[in-house]
């Protein structure tokens, strides 16, 4: 924790989470962007390296990456109490926003004019997370250029594996992430313990012991998004192809319609896209299950931030650590790009949805001043006029 005179109280930071969780639309780099310019430049709470560092930890470590800058900018000064009270008041407000929607969306989904405004969402959501899957590559991998794709050819076979896998058992393997950041830390910066195998044996054989324990409905969406949270880097976006293998596919929680509609749902609510499990936990056990899918989703977020923050900067230079992020993070792009693909044709089926969904890429790669909610509520008025008029 910082020692510096400070010129703000965890009240104010309190606040000001409170209301970024409810007003801050944009997906996790304009939160992040928010951040920077609220925290750092405009009120100078935050200075530029502790920022950095921040970003830095929640870009190597699993989870929501603005749900984990948040409560390390709640470390900084406050430690684990501040950690916890910003990450507790960045999330509520959407939290809320999406247990509503829940309400809503199970008391009316039935009628026409429901399904008419999520006909419309449902296509540019599509849309939205074509554009973001290819901005997550490019960020995580490299450009599709030759030179970086040569520099960078692991990552892209890793990258092409998991893209093909997803499509084909149209699930996500945990195990399979894990291996690649494994297999790329062995390649590019194995460390001394790497040549005794029966540590990598040994988790291995606990990870896949666990999947054998019986449990009730809250319990078995408690494990699921708790393991969902414990292996999504970087974008919120990237922890929808593990939520639609276990979801729709595992165990069938969800039709594909519901599943898109609940990833709709996190584009139109303002705080993190992960908040989403709000809306799927409420559909599948109600508020029980809204907040034991919110809890298990932000659990693993929140240890892997507060715990590694006091001793993070001999931790972030550790080059092991940054290669076994790499490899996973190859996988899980993969992942997404997999289940885009495979949402995609389930969802996209006639040229209405196509038009919708090629034209919001299209508005979100040429005019910056419209931002996703506003496409999505076009969408929805779109779907409206297509369906009922």
């Amino acid at each position: 924790m910082s020692t510096e005179k400070l010129n703000y109280t965890l009240f104010d930071l309190i606040k000001y989470f409170l209301k970024l969780g409810t007003t801050g639309f944009g997906g996790p780099v304009a939160l992040v962007g928010y951040m920077h310019r609220d925290l750092v430049e405009d009120k100078k709470w935050i200075n530029d390296t502790d920022f950095k560092e921040g970003l830095a930890l929640s870009q190597l470590a699993p989870g929501p990456l603005a749900a984990q800058l948040g409560i390390y900018i709640g470390f900084v000064h406050f430690g684990v109490l501040g950690a916890t009270l910003s990450g507790l008041a960045f999330v509520i407000p959407s939290f809320i926003m999406v247990v509503l929607l829940g309400i809503a969306y199970q008391a009316y989904g039935g009628l026409p004019w429901m399904q008419a405004i999520f006909y419309g969402i449902s296509a540019a959501v599509i849309g939205i997370i074509i554009l973001s899957s290819y901005k997550l590559t490019i960020k995580s991998i490299s450009k599709f250029e030759i030179s970086g794709i040569k520099n960078n050819w692991l990552l892209w076979l890793f990258y092409i594996i998991s893209t093909i896998l997803t499509v084909v058992t149209q699930k996500e393997e945990v195990l399979l992430f894990v291996l690649l950041g494994f297999v790329y830390m062995a390649v590019k910066a194995p460390p001394e313990w790497i040549k005794r195998p029966k540590i990598a044996s040994l988790f291995f054989m606990t990870t896949a012991g666990f999947s054998t324990i019986e449990l009730g409905k809250l319990g078995e969406i408690a494990w699921f998004f708790t393991k969902a949270g414990a292996f999504v880097f970087g974008s919120g976006l990237a922890i929808v192809p593990f939520l639609h293998a276990g979801v729709v596919n595992e165990y069938g929680w969800l039709t594909e319609n519901q599943f898109v509609d609940a990833v709709a749902v996190a584009m139109i609510t303002p705080g993190p896209v992960v908040i989403t499990v709000g809306f799927i936990g409420y559909l599948v056990a109600g508020f029980a299950g809204a907040t034991v899918a919110a809890l298990g989703v932000f659990l693993p977020c929140y240890l892997f931030t507060v715990i590694p923050a006091p001793y993070f900067k001999k931790i972030s230079q550790n080059k092991s650590i940054k290669a076994f992020v790499d490899g996973i993070t190859a996988g899980v792009i993969g992942a997404l790009v997999g289940a885009v693909i495979v949402i995609t044709t389930r969802t996209i089926v006639d040229i209405p949805t196509a038009l919708i969904a090629t034209g919001t890429v299209l508005i979100l790669i040429y005019i910056k001043k419209i931002q996703e909610p506003h496409i999505i509520c076009i969408a929805a008025i779109l779907g409206v006029l297509l369906k009922l008029i």
